[in-house]
């Protein structure tokens, strides 16, 4: 089984480029709201609270973090801080009477237009094509540059 760093490691291979790496910056964490933004949607029929119903975007973040957990527990608390993040953004779309659903797949598209932008610029092919799991560290592969800028260790 690979170790956290292996994953990091490997991911960064591919991630070289200046352009590529500040497109990430911006496309990973959108197109993973975008992801919990649709999820958010499928309610599950379940109150948590009278104004907040579970949703698939909480059982699969909650699933997403436990993956995390298994390799980093340090950042999985930062991939768990962010997923609350994206979930309270989810929520306050829905609220707004915008549809979430809308808003979720014009961000999903447009970033991953800029993901394969970046990488024509790298000249190297997105890692998930090697491996899909890569779809899961990428997030975690910014969240190790926070955590190095904060002097913490993962």
């Amino acid at each position: 089984m690979k170790s956290m760093q292996d994953w990091l490691t490997e991911y960064g291979e591919s991630h070289q480029n200046p352009t590529n790496k500040m497109v990430h910056w911006i496309c990973v964490p959108t197109i993973f709201f975008s992801i919990v933004g649709l999820f958010y949607g499928i309610k599950l029929g379940i109150s948590i609270t009278p104004t907040l119903q579970l949703n698939l975007a909480m059982v699969l973040l909650t699933l997403a973090v436990l993956y995390y957990f298994r390799l980093s527990p340090a950042l999985a608390i930062g991939m768990l801080l962010f997923s609350m993040i994206c979930l309270l953004i989810a929520q306050q779309i829905e609220t707004s009477g915008v549809p979430l659903w809308q808003v979720c797949i014009t961000l999903f598209v447009l970033a991953w237009i800029g993901q394969f932008w970046g990488h024509k610029v790298e000249g190297k092919k997105p890692s998930f094509f090697k491996d899909l799991q890569f779809l899961m560290i990428g997030p975690a592969w910014l969240m190790s540059f926070v955590y190095r800028k904060l002097g913490l260790g993962y």
